[in-house]
C-alpha cells in the first residue's frame, strides 16, 4: 500500500473521503490542517491572525514533507491550498504517493459550502454572488496544482461511499 494523498478545493470532501477510505483498507488516517493545529496548539484561523499566512505556509510545508519522507503508508487529507504553495506539488508528486484530486464544479461547491460558511472565515461574509466568484477564482488559480494529481475523480452527485468505492477501484 502506498501514501494516498487527497487534494481539492475546500467542500470537496477530502477529509471526509479520507476518514472513510483509510478505515476501509485499514490504514491511518491524517488530516494535514489537524495536524498543524496539534502542533501550533491552536486553530488554523488563530494561526492565520497571529501568526501569518507565510508563517502558516512554511509549517505546511515542513510537516508535509516530513510525511511525505517517512516509511509510514496513510491517507492523507490536505487543505485546499497546500499544493499550491511551496513547492508542494513536487513533493506529491514522489515516488509512492498517488494523490487524487476531488473535482468539483463551482456550483457543487457553492452549494455544499453556502451549508457550513460559518465554518469557513474565508467566505463567512460573501454573499452568494461573491462567494460563486471566489470559488471560481481560486478554482481557476489552483488548477494547474490540482490537475497534477494522479488521479481526478468528480465528486458531483456522488455519495461518499460511492466515492470511496471508486478510488479503491484503482488502489488495487
Amino acid at each position: 500500500m502506498n501514501k494516498i494523498i487527497l487534494l481539492g478545493y475546500m467542500g470537496s470532501g477530502k477529509s471526509t473521503i479520507a476518514e472513510l477510505l483509510a478505515k476501509k483498507i485499514n490504514i491511518p488516517f491524517k488530516d494535514l490542517d489537524d495536524m498543524i493545529e496539534k502542533e501550533e496548539n491552536a486553530t488554523i484561523n488563530t494561526i492565520f491572525k497571529q501568526k501569518g499566512e507565510l508563517y502558516f505556509r512554511k509549517l505546511e510545508h515542513t510537516i508535509l514533507r516530513q510525511l511525505t519522507a517517512s516509511t509510514q503508508h496513510f491517507v492523507l487529507s490536505l487543505g485546499g491550498g497546500t499544493p499550491c504553495y511551496a513547492n508542494n506539488h513536487l513533493l506529491i508528486e514522489s515516488e509512492g504517493i498517488i494523490s487524487i484530486y476531488l473535482k468539483a464544479s463551482i456550483e457543487e461547491l457553492d452549494r455544499r459550502l453556502s451549508a457550513e460558511k460559518d465554518k469557513r472565515p474565508l467566505i463567512a461574509s460573501l454573499d452568494a454572488e461573491e462567494r460563486r466568484s471566489f470559488i471560481a477564482k481560486h478554482l481557476f488559480e489552483r488548477s494547474f496544482f490540482y490537475n497534477k494529481a494522479t488521479k481526478t475523480i468528480d465528486v458531483t452527485h456522488k455519495t461518499v461511499a460511492q466515492l470511496v468505492s471508486e478510488i479503491e477501484t484503482f488502489l488495487i
